[in-house]
Order: structure tokens, then C-alpha cells, then sequence
């Protein structure tokens, strides 16, 4: 990467955007040399997304300009951006599974040979920039048939192909196995000293610090610093974000573990698909402890939370929660045996959108006695219960009767807490917990995952978050393919070792000797 740049290819001054009732953009400006990793860090909804789709034509600005070269353009869609050399890479790929890489790649593209395409050309052309950018991608497979990192592979030799010299990466490593984010540094690396420039648009902190030549941040809309990564930390980049001091790993005091709350028992469990997602898992959490699941998704981390809870069948084996047996139970005999669940689509799952706070609330407890009185709902005691938790919980949200669709994702994602811990559970299931959430709500939730271990609750952590599993958790889990790879206490656990298993290593392999902690014979359990 380069030291000394030169002046910027791409500058956009005083970039100013509203919505209704929104700015979403406040005289921004932001550049980029030839050559460099410049990264763009804020919350949910700083502005980031919308100042990208401004550069990538998908938005007009209403005030300010772009400049390319040191002249004004005008983009005024996504096929005009490409046509300048900028291309975007989206964080859910935009790829067609029953066409194959090298028809993925000729979408969109004119042909010499028009009306007809050549795929033969640019096939030979993919092959090409494999070998030159090490995307080893087959360019006759069909894109369903590729695993997520080869998928996230052909998005980059999509750009590749279309000769972009400016990319836009939006959170490229989402889904990526901390190997596969190894190798696509160095792919961008390599893109970098061809003379491309990347705007790298990622939450995660220390991917951002690694990567970048100027980090630029943004907060409510406007530009509230810029660093280079040799001059700043993560807590530092936290507070510009956030505009105050971040704790990033919650306060785990140390708790007395007690006995096993939640048994896990060759489990077996069908998934969506018809084959198993779930292939004859054992664990147990005690008391008190946080086991965190890692893991690529779409291993079966899904089908083994809902099969606990009851909200999916098993196949075979035993769930037991303080010992009762629960398998096969349907959702309300086990969230009475002792178990919560805040599901990963919290929208979807978690809470009914049209219904309004209070009501999302009390979707579970509404039969209680304490808000029951023969049929009849008790509004006073209602009221009086979740405008105690609104402020416990720190949900900020105009009054109770706002529908739950109008809070944002941390404070939907906060009332959803509210309701599964109120009753201080025995076993809780969090699953992707801060999936979408700004770094405060996420600060906030981890806090208060961390108070239920006090709480001795059994807690059972799923993310693909590493740096959420590592922060949370007491033993790491890895799962691939349905099957648990190994579980490593998080004292001696290494990003490196659990990214191999996350890839579907076997942990006794010769080839994570590198990286095995010392002590992992007594403290790996191998399925």
C-alpha cells in the first residue's frame, strides 16, 4: 500500500442528502487516492449506506458534488457508476444459483458478438483473474454449487471483470470464516498494488485497523473524524462512532458454575431442505456459563435453536432443561420448564411488527394472573409492568402504543430481551443477538447477556460474529455441517484454531498443530 498519494481519483464534496423527516447526509466529503484502503465506520444509520448509493447512482444528491479525476460527473445509475469504473460489492450477493460463474459474469455485459454471447471468452477471462488475484474459481460450476466464501469470490471477479478501478466493499466478510477473511485481505491486497482503490465499509474493528490506509467515520449523518489506523485503536474508533466511552467486552465477574440446565443428546433434526441440519449433537451448559456457538451460518445453527425451543421437530435424541425431558414439547411447555429465545430474525420471529409495544410485550405472560383476572386483560398492572421494563431496558421509543416496526433494530431487538429475561429464565438461547445493531445496542445487550450468568442462567449463545462469541463466552463451540467439531474453553481458544474447525478441519488434524493451544487435550471435547 502507499505512503505518500497522490491526489485523489474520486472526491465527493459537500455531499448533502435528505429523506423525509431524515438527514441522512450533512455536507459530507470523503475521498479516495489511487491505491489506497480507505475504510467509512458508523453506526446504523450514520449515513454510510446512502453516501455509497450516492457514489454508485442509485441515489441523487441534493446538494454537493462527485468528481473523477478532478471533473464533476454526474452517476445517475448503478450501469453509469460502472461505466466510470466504480463498482459496488454487496454484503448479500447479487448472484443468479442456477447460472454458472461465467454466465453470473456476463450478465449485464454487451457482447462483441451482439445479440450473441461468447462465453468462451469470458471464461478464459475469469481464469485469468483467478490466477492473477488468487480467486480460485471454477468458471463452469453453477453458483449454487459454491460454498459462501467461493460465492464472495465471483462478486470480486465480477468487478475484476468489468475493469473497476474503484470498489465499494459493503461488510465483504459477513459471512466469511476468519481463514477466508485471511485470504481475501490478501486478494485485496493484491487488488490495492494493481492501483485499485477500495472504500472498505465493515463494523468490524479489527478488520478495519488491519486493512485500511485512512479509517473516515460518521455520525448522524456527518463526518465526525478521519485517522489513519498507526494513530488510533478500537476504543478510540468505538468512541468517534459513538460519541462516547465504548466498553467493547463486557464484565464477566467470576461466577460459581452450577449444576448442568441445559442437556443436549444425539440430536438429530431435519432441516428445510429435507436432509439432516442437525447430525447427532451432544452439549450441556451448566449453570451460570455462556457457551457460544461459531460457525459459517447455514451448519444447522438455526434448526438447533428452534429444535430445542420447539419450534421445529426432532428427529431423535433428548433436549432437557433442569433435567425434565422436553424433546418433542411444543413452545409453551418448554418456555414453562425455564427457557427464553430471542431468535436471530427478530422481526420475523421475535415480535409482531403491527402490533404495538406494550402488546409485543406481553405477547407470553398475558395469561398470567398477575395481567389476568377471569379472561379479562388488567391494563393497569400491564402498564405499570412494561413501562418498568421500557426504562430497564433502556428501549427508547416515543410512548407504548408505538407499533414495534417504527423502533430501530436495537431497540426492537432490546424490547425483545426485555420480555424473554423478565422472567429471569434458567436456560436462555440468544441467537445472533447484535446481528444489525449499532455498536452502543450491542454494548448494552452484551451487558446484559453477561448479567444473566450472574443471574446463573444457562445461556447458549449463537453468532457469527467471532469477536461476539470470543467476548460472551466460557466454552466456544464450533459446529459445521450439522455436527459440533470440537468445544475449547475461551481462555485458551485462538481465532486461528476455531476459524479451521469453523471450515470443517478436524482438530486432531496435522494441519492446525500451528495453532492448537497447549493445554486443548483437556479442555476440546471432539464429537
Amino acid at each position: 500500500m502507499m505512503n505518500s498519494l497522490p491526489e485523489p481519483i474520486l472526491e465527493m464534496r459537500g455531499i448533502g442528502k435528505r429523506f423525509p423527516g431524515v438527514i441522512a447526509n450533512e455536507n459530507v466529503s470523503f475521498d479516495i487516492h489511487r491505491g489506497e484502503v480507505h475504510s467509512l465506520l458508523g453506526e446504523n444509520g450514520a449515513g454510510k449506506s446512502t453516501l455509497m448509493k450516492i457514489l454508485y447512482g442509485l441515489y441523487q444528491p441534493d446538494s454537493g458534488e462527485i468528481r473523477l479525476n478532478g471533473e464533476e460527473v454526474k452517476l445517475t445509475s448503478p450501469a453509469d457508476a460502472i461505466s466510470h469504473g466504480i463498482c459496488m460489492i454487496h454484503q448479500h450477493f447479487m448472484l443468479v444459483p442456477t447460472l454458472t460463474v461465467t454466465e453470473n459474469v456476463a450478465l449485464g455485459l454487451r457482447s462483441s458478438r451482439h445479440p450473441l454471447t461468447d462465453l468462451r471468452i469470458i471464461a478464459s477471462r475469469i481464469r485469468e483473474l483467478s490466477e492473477t488475484f488468487g480467486l480460485q474459481v471454477d468458471p463452469d460450476v453453477f453458483v449454487w454449487q459454491l460454498a459462501v466464501g467461493e460465492r464472495q469470490r465471483v462478486e470480486i471477479i465480477k468487478a475484476l471483470y468489468r475493469d473497476a478501478s474503484i470498489l465499494i466493499l459493503d461488510e465483504p466478510t459477513a459471512v466469511l470464516t476468519p481463514n477466508e477473511v485471511d485470504d481475501l485481505f490478501v486478494t485485496f491486497k493484491q487488488m490495492v498494488k494493481d492501483g485499485r482503490s477500495l472504500i472498505f465499509i465493515s463494523h468490524k474493528l479489527h478488520e478495519v485497523l488491519s486493512l485500511s490506509d485512512r479509517i473516515t467515520v460518521l455520525r448522524n449523518g456527518r463526518v465526525t473524524g478521519q485517522t489513519d489506523p498507526c494513530d488510533t485503536n478500537r476504543e478510540h474508533l468505538a468512541q468517534m462512532m459513538v460519541g462516547r466511552a465504548v466498553n467493547l467486552a463486557p464484565d464477566k465477574p467470576p461466577v460459581t458454575m452450577g449444576e448442568p440446565r441445559l442437556t443436549v443428546q444425539d440430536l438429530f433434526v431435519e432441516g428445510d431442505r429435507g436432509t439432516d441440519a442437525v447430525c447427532g449433537l451432544s452439549l450441556e451448559i451448566r449453570g451460570g456459563e455462556v457457551l457460544g456457538i461459531a460457525g459459517v451460518s447455514g451448519n444447522g445453527q438455526r434448526e438447533l435453536a428452534e429444535a430445542i425451543c420447539g419450534l421445529r421437530k426432532s428427529k431423535s435424541g433428548q433436549v432437557k432443561i433442569d433435567g425434565s425431558n422436553v424433546s418433542g414439547c411444543d413452545p409453551r411447555t418448554v418456555r414453562q420448564a425455564g427457557l427464553s429465545y430471542v431468535p436471530e430474525e427478530r422481526m420475523r420471529d421475535g415480535a409482531i411488527g403491527e402490533f404495538n409495544v406494550m402488546e409485543n410485550l406481553m405477547l407470553l405472560d398475558h395469561g398470567e394472573k398477575t395481567f389476568c383476572r377471569n379472561g379479562f386483560l388488567r391494563f393497569n398492572p400491564i402498564h405499570r409492568h412494561c413501562k418498568k421494563l421500557v426504562a430497564e431496558y433502556a428501549v427508547k421509543t416515543p410512548n407504548m402504543e408505538t407499533p414495534a416496526k417504527n423502533l430501530s433494530g436495537g431497540n426492537l431487538q432490546k424490547l425483545i430481551l426485555a420480555r424473554e429475561l423478565s422472567g429471569n429464565p434458567k436456560v436462555l438461547i440468544a441467537a445472533q443477538p447484535t446481528r444489525g445493531v449499532d455498536i452502543g445496542a450491542a454494548e448494552y445487550i452484551h451487558a446484559r447477556l453477561s448479567h444473566q450468568r450472574s443471574n446463573g442462567t444457562a445461556t447458549l449463545v449463537i453468532s457469527e460474529d467471532l469477536d461476539e462469541v470470543f467476548a460472551l463466552s466460557d466454552r466456544i463451540a464450533v459446529m459445521f455441517e450439522g455436527r459440533i467439531m470440537g468445544i475449547v474453553a475461551r481462555e485458551v481458544a485462538t481465532r486461528e484454531f476455531i476459524g479451521l474447525m469453523m471450515a470443517g478441519v478436524d482438530p486432531d488434524s496435522p494441519e492446525v498443530d500451528y495453532c492448537r493451544p497447549k493445554d486443548l487435550p483437556e479442555d476440546t471435547e471432539i464429537s
